[in-house]
């Protein structure tokens, strides 16, 4: 570990004195910084992504990696920047071409925006994957890289700084009944995590009853909380206020971590055909920065997608596949707003070692393994810890009538021995990783049967839990 720091460490000191894009036999090279992903930098440059990849051999448009070299095709060498005209008296003050961010105020449209950066509505909608320019949000993070001047902006407000993220890693489950306390505790859980759905108008002491039922048996609470998506259809903006403002105040109550929504990329979560990782942004900024102005001390993840190949690694109006989804994401700045980064992986019938050999169609999706979901979600955001809202393995033995439900039954040759030795090391791997900060595991108790078969990824099974001893024991070594 310590070599791997030392070589990190020396890669940062050398990418510090490389310029960021330069001219090479006529190319432009551009060096890939901590946080950039091949979207941000094809919208950079005006290159598609296909065109970068194609030019550099990247067979995987969501793996690059910081200090790598990129040419950009169809760019020549950087343009000198121009020796700035006088000042005329009494003119607006000057700003020279920026690239950087500006957030959002109450009142801003984008229209305003785009004239006190001297650019047009069209080109910030497309640099921000805005779909609707009428529709943005105090607290949105917004690219605002264009040429020429403009006046003097407004000053950029900075969110509530969080918690600093922490290098360790905790141990929870996903509970309903919270009826096996003392099985939690020998698998080495500290967290329990349970759902709760709002509607507009309910009060935060709705999630009291979960808070209290967690500390009474010495747990830490993730509340995962999710609201009404017929409600969020029909006043996207007003929705995203009263949902914030809602969840400051359950941060009053003294949560430890909250979890903001649940699987925002498919349309059981998320109104269709408002689907995108920009929407779930505007809603993220503004649940951030109301849970850490009421409690700064409050883990705040983000929802976690829904691990899918279903649309073809593009977006619809019925969803977007979860690779689409974190980059259009990380590309609304959604890093500022969140502790962690929720992920879920609950479709594995191979050991979480395994980085190839699933049977099932579509054998190379990312989703169909433990490492490869861990990679993808890291490389888009690497700055920031992943928090696993939701990992476990479905298995038919102890389910009712041995026999999972259509749609599930690729899980049918897992056992509760697999599924236990395969959570136990999952809980190695995320140990060691080094990038996982929280793994819930789904779920510990659910009873629930039929077409969401809960029951059949459970722990406990007839009061007995094999998986409870096997993470024990991982967390214990």
């Amino acid at each position: 570990m310590r070599r791997v720091l030392l070589i990190a460490a020396c890669l940062f000191l050398l990418l510090a004195v490389v310029p960021l894009a330069s001219a090479q036999q006529g190319q432009t090279i551009h060096v890939v910084q901590p946080g950039e992903n091949l979207f941000r930098i094809s919208l950079r440059y005006g290159v598609s992504m296909g065109a970068i990849a194609q030019a550099n051999g990247i067979a995987n448009i969501n793996l690059i990696f910081v200090g790598q070299r990129l040419v950009i095709p169809g760019v020549g060498a950087p343009v000198p920047t121009p020796v700035p005209a006088t000042p005329v008296p009494g003119a607006p003050t000057p700003v020279p071409p920026t690239t950087g961010t500006y957030v959002v105020q109450r009142g801003d449209t984008l229209s305003a925006i785009a004239r006190r950066f001297n650019t047009t509505v069209q080109a910030l909608a497309a640099a921000n994957g805005i779909a609707n320019p009428n529709l943005i949000y105090p607290g949105q993070v917004l690219q605002v890289g264009g040429g020429g001047t403009g006046t003097t902006p407004p000053p950029v407000v900075t969110p509530p700084p969080g918690p600093p993220v922490t290098t360790g890693f905790s141990l929870g489950g996903h509970v309903f009944g919270f009826s096996y306390p003392d099985q939690m505790r020998g698998a080495g859980m500290t967290w329990a995590k349970t759902q709760i759905i709002w509607n507009q108008g309910d009060p935060p002491s709705i999630v009291q009853g979960a808070i209290d039922a967690a500390r009474s048996r010495n747990f830490k609470i993730l509340l995962g909380i999710v609201g009404n998506p017929a409600q969020l259809a029909a006043n996207p903006t007003q929705y995203y206020q009263d949902f914030a403002n809602f969840l400051g105040g359950v941060a009053s109550l003294n949560p430890d971590g909250i979890e903001v929504w649940n699987e925002p990329n498919i349309d059981r979560q998320w109104p269709a055909g408002q689907i995108s990782g920009q929407n779930y942004t505007q809603m993220l900024s503004a649940a951030f920065q109301a849970i850490k102005r009421a409690n700064p001390n409050v883990l705040v993840a983000s929802g976690a997608p829904a691990p899918t190949g279903f649309f073809g690694n593009r977006c619809t109006g019925q969803g977007c596949d979860d690779n689409v989804f974190i980059q259009q994401m990380a590309a609304a700045g959604a890093s500022q707003f969140m502790d962690c980064v929720g992920i879920h992986y609950n479709e594995g019938i191979l050991p979480p070692s395994a980085t190839s050999g699933d049977p099932r169609g579509n054998s190379g999706h990312y989703s169909r393994y433990y490492t490869s979901m861990v990679n993808l979600y890291a490389s888009v955001f690497p700055n920031k810890p992943l928090c696993f809202t939701e990992l476990g393995y479905i298995t038919p033995e102890g389910y009712p009538g041995g026999q999972l439900p259509s749609g599930f039954d690729w899980g049918q040759g897992n056992t509760l021995q697999e599924q236990a030795e395969w959570l136990a090391q999952a809980v190695r791997l995320a140990r060691n990783s080094g990038r996982i900060r929280l793994m819930i595991v789904w779920n510990v108790d659910s009873t629930t049967t039929g077409a969401d078969p809960q029951a059949a990824y459970a722990i406990v099974r007839g009061n007995q839990c094999l998986a409870c001893i096997t993470m024990g024991a991982a967390m214990a070594n």
